[in-house]
This record gives structure tokens, C-alpha cells and sequence, in this order.
């Protein structure tokens, strides 16, 4: 089971058919909707300030979401997709939004909506990633445009594969032995 667990007077409070892989943590002041999924290693602190994340977002593996006490909160929106061990830090991620694996996103950063963070990507602190871009690099610098229609349909078939991929482990659960 996730380690779930209240600090400072914070307790999460998870939306309904939300996964959580049964060594993920959640901790404090988080706040997540419906249809989520945090998956193996991956770690929420919301002990020093608060992490929002809306409905069907996906939190890959060995993630790790963090803040700035008094100084950042973490909001995510919706149908976003947060790659494998990927670092978020106090910033906002706005909904059809893809972080690739292994991406640092500092505090203060706006990654606008249908944006994507090319994998191994550092966001220096306070950046605005414009809506339906991709950003890449050391630190992460404009690429390209991307078509707006595309990038959201990408997206969102991304975040909803996840909820398909949760579905294999509360399906599979052993039955219990009656006899």
C-alpha cells in the first residue's frame, strides 16, 4: 500500500479511481482529482507548501515533487503526463502539458498549455514556456511550435493509456481464499 501520510495538520486527499503503486508516497498538503495515477518510487512532499494536480494526470515513476516553503506551490492541470524520474519544483504545469523523462523543472517556471519539455530537459527557475511549444535542453531553450489540435490529442492519449495501465493492477488483485 502507498505510504500515505499526514504532516503539519495536512492530510492528502485523493481523487476517486486514482492508482497509487504500493510504494509511491504522498505526504501533506496534496490535492489530486480524478483518474490519476502515481506510479512506483515516485514521491509528493507536500510538507512545506501545497501540491495541486487536477484530473487524469499521470506521475511516472521515481518522480519526485517538491516545494519552496512560503515561497511555491506546485499546480498541475489536467490530462498531464509527468515522465519517468522527472524533478518538479515548485512550478506550474497547465493541462495537456508533457514533462519527458528525466526533466528538472525549477521553481517559479510556467509550462503553458499542450507544451512539452523534451526528456533530460533542465527549466531554469522562472521561465514561461509558451503554450503548444517544445522546450529542450541544458538549460531548456524554445524549439519549435507544435500544432495545438495534435499536441492536446497526443496528450491526452498519453494520460489516458495511463489510466488504462493503472486498470492492469487494481484488476489483477489475487481473490481472496474463502475455503
Amino acid at each position: 500500500m502507498a505510504l500515505i501520510q499526514s504532516v503539519r495538520g495536512f492530510s492528502p486527499v485523493i481523487g476517486e479511481d486514482t492508482f497509487l503503486a504500493e510504494n509511491a508516497t504522498v505526504v501533506g498538503d496534496v490535492v489530486m482529482g480524478k483518474g490519476c495515477s502515481v506510479w512506483f518510487n515516485a514521491v509528493l512532499r507536500g510538507d512545506v507548501n501545497s501540491i495541486r494536480i487536477g484530473n487524469n494526470v499521470n506521475i511516472q515513476d521515481g518522480s519526485v515533487l517538491h516545494t519552496l516553503y512560503q515561497k511555491s506551490t506546485i499546480e498541475i492541470g489536467d490530462n498531464v503526463s509527468v515522465g519517468h524520474n522527472v524533478v518538479i519544483h515548485g512550478a506550474k504545469i497547465c493541462d495537456y502539458a508533457l514533462i519527458g523523462m528525466g526533466s528538472v523543472v525549477l521553481d517559479h517556471v510556467v509550462v503553458g498549455e499542450g507544451a512539452i519539455i523534451a526528456a533530460g530537459s533542465v527549466v531554469l527557475t522562472g521561465t514561461q514556456v509558451e503554450p503548444n511549444s517544445i522546450y529542450a535542453g541544458v538549460p531548456a531553450r524554445f524549439v519549435k511550435k507544435v500544432d495545438p489540435e495534435q499536441s492536446r490529442e497526443m496528450n491526452f492519449r498519453i494520460a489516458h493509456n495511463y489510466q488504462m495501465y493503472a486498470s492492469w493492477f487494481t484488476q489483477d488483485k489475487p481473490q481472496e481464499d474463502t475455503h
